[in-house]
């Protein structure tokens, strides 16, 4: 499973929260950090969609994250991890740069996912994808991380 986004890998509270859930996920996700693209609005996405489209194999189940993705609760990303697992391909979750992802990228992807209708900075949407993605293990694995009743008054 790898983790193809936009934006230099630095450090920081949401570099440190994306490597705690990553080393928590079996086998931990590689995370491959892109330049941002320069340029106007249409030149960066194009940019940025050349290199991210470089990075990923011709075998790769391709999973963009994008606004107008499906947005499960936990339940259901878990029930989409194991239907995504069940093809056998290596996962690649793609984050987009500040323009979003260009066409090129979500014409690529067989899923898109969307961590909701707020924004994030890029370095949270990982670390929020990371999490995410370790409770959808922990449910299809049987584990207490994840608590599906709500709290009663």
């Amino acid at each position: 499973m790898r983790i193809v986004a936009i934006g230099r890998d630095t450090t920081g509270p949401e570099t440190e929260l994306l490597r705690r859930y990553a080393a928590r996920l079996r086998p931990p996700p590689e995370l491959i950090a892109l330049p941002d693209g320069h340029g106007s609005p249409v030149e960066i996405k194009r940019r940025e969609a050349e290199a991210i489209l470089k990075r990923l194999g011709a075998g790769d189940f391709v999973i963009a994250l994008d606004q107008a993705g499906s947005a499960p609760d936990s339940l259901g990303l878990a029930a989409q991890l194991a239907r995504w697992r069940e093809t056998g391909r290596a996962l690649a979750f793609v984050i987009g740069g500040a323009e979003g992802l260009d066409g090129a990228v979500i014409g690529r992807a067989e899923a898109t996912l969307s961590l909701g209708r707020l924004t994030f900075p890029h370095l949270l949407a990982r670390a929020i994808l990371a999490e995410q993605l370790y409770r959808a293990q922990s449910i299809l694995d049987g584990h207490p991380y994840h608590r599906a009743g709500r709290p009663t008054r």
